[in-house]
């Protein structure tokens, strides 16, 4: 159970006439600023089936934006893969605990420029533009119905309960994807390019320490991102490995829950009070960085890894309310062992005992771990395949992310994979290389960087193939020749 004790804004009265409202004057937004809307990418045809242009794997917030972002570069043939059935709940109602969005509320990203599909628009048609202006964070929940709202607007193709399970070169200029419904049933797929906008663990899995993983069973811990029930907590010792935002977030909801004490176990000596996040939310840094030298890249994200970032006051707010709330710094795991029905684990700090434990430990970056990408993991370049930074910057975490190109593209070890280009991820893999996290404030520069890449490569592979048609071309602009004399030319 994840329900939080938080209340929510009712909506206003006549909600949906307003809502209705927007929705009319985003449909002529849409129309007014659809140039150049022709279409314009050649359809390719196989034998075994349709031949999509865009595939893109993920129909949540980047999902829905990268559809966007592909219509309005009128690449049309677009399918969204969506792994859930209909109707069932994201991310942002399933495991994301806050209670409202880590980014400030004036950040942009999925409305991809226009105004009426914009978060603001959509809240203040529904609570009232007082609503927006006393609002300091958008509530998740909010957030979550806003994008279902835009999905439906937008009305982006997609099709439910199918999972991605394999991507493999069909031939040279087509992806062959394999993948499967929620009843087992297996089929497969034809596209010419894939966008894997499949979450922050797009680019491998959840970090699990080995330690806790061999010593504990499965029920007396959970990762951050994997269902809780919260409710079996009650009454419960907890111990939080992590001082990040999703740790913050899920101690909390276990002492909202009713635990009767929370220690929160920090690797770090002092947790850290700036969040360097804020400095990289401007213009040049989140539209260019994907273009700089790898040299300097690595600088920025080896400071920026270095620095970490600490949770949102609110976050510390809703643990630090509950008296048996308590902060270890200082205190990496040593050893992890159950002593009898007890989790015991040992720290530099001491030994802390518990019912159950949480772990705040991130993401792993690991192309290996994820299955759909099994055949594309030992062709995809590195950064450790490409950059050697200067010993003193050495950092083996950041070498083991994917070398990704400015549209995020994978990129080839050799020849023989030059087909995953044809492939792009949003995901924490991408931060390297372009600074994009599957994060809000960098979603409007990833996804309008991915379509634009998209629609160059299609353009190239049919650019010599159209010069006939330019020859060929007779549409009369000048029909008439007549002078006022009545002379014709």
């Amino acid at each position: 159970m994840d329900a939080l004790p938080f209340s929510r804004l009712s909506p206003l009265p006549d909600a949906a006439r307003r809502l209705a409202t927007l929705e009319t004057r985003a449909r002529w937004e849409l129309e007014t600023l659809a140039y150049p809307a022709r279409p314009w990418v050649r359809p390719l045809a196989r034998p075994e089936g349709k031949v999509h242009d865009v595939v893109v794997v993920g129909a949540g917030q980047h999902g829905i934006a990268t559809a966007f972002a592909l219509r309005r570069q009128a690449v049309d043939n677009v399918l969204v893969l969506d792994a859930a059935p209909p109707g069932a709940q994201g991310v942002w109602r399933r495991f994301a605990r806050m209670r409202a969005l880590r980014t400030p509320k004036h950040v942009t990203g999925p409305e991809l420029g226009f105004a009426a599909l914009s978060v603001r628009a959509w809240f203040e048609a529904r609570y009232g533009e007082a609503a927006w202006a006393a609002l300091h964070k958008i509530p998740r929940e909010d957030w979550d119905d806003y994008l279902a709202w835009l999905r439906a607007l937008l009305a982006i193709p997609m099709e439910h309960a199918c999972r991605l399970t394999g991507i493999a070169p069909y031939d040279e200029a087509v992806l062959a994807l394999d993948a499967e419904g929620a009843d087992g049933a297996r089929r497969r797929l034809l596209a010419r390019h894939v966008v894997l906008a499949t979450g922050m663990d797009g680019c491998g899995g959840l970090n699990i320490p080995d330690a806790v993983a061999r010593a504990l069973p499965r029920d007396r811990y959970a990762h951050t991102a994997e269902q809780i029930d919260f409710t079996s907590l009650t009454g419960k010792r907890v111990l939080v490995v992590g001082a990040g935002a999703s740790a913050f977030d899920n101690a909390a909801m276990a002492l909202e829950h009713g635990a009767a004490s929370l220690d929160m176990l920090v690797r770090r000596p002092a947790l850290p009070r700036v969040n360097p996040n804020r400095w990289i939310e401007f213009a040049g840094i989140l539209h260019h960085f994907a273009e700089l030298p790898d040299a300097v890249k690595w600088q920025y994200m080896h400071r920026l890894f270095t620095l970490n970032q600490p949770p949102p006051q609110e976050s510390w707010d809703r643990c630090a309310t509950h008296p048996g709330f308590r902060v270890h710094p200082g205190a990496p795991m040593a050893h992890v062992e159950m002593a009898g029905c007890v989790i015991r684990v040992s720290t530099p700090r001491g030994a802390f005992e518990a019912d159950f434990l949480i772990l705040g430990t991130g993401f792993v970056v690991d192309l290996a771990r994820r299955r759909e990408l099994a055949t594309l993991a030992p062709h995809a370049a590195l950064w450790r395949h490409r950059y050697t930074p200067p010993a003193e910057l050495a950092h083996p975490v950041m070498a083991g992310f994917p070398y990704l190109g400015p549209d995020l593209s994978f990129t080839p070890r050799s020849a023989e994979g030059t087909w995953v280009r044809r492939v792009r991820s949003i995901s924490f893999g991408a931060m390297v290389s372009t600074i994009s996290s599957a994060g809000i404030s960098m979603l409007r520069p990833t996804v309008e960087r991915i379509a634009a890449g998209i629609a160059r490569d299609l353009f190239r592979e049919q650019a010599e193939a159209q010069l006939p048609d330019l020859a060929d071309y007779a549409e009369r602009e000048l029909v008439s020749l007549r002078l006022a004399s009545g002379q014709v030319l």
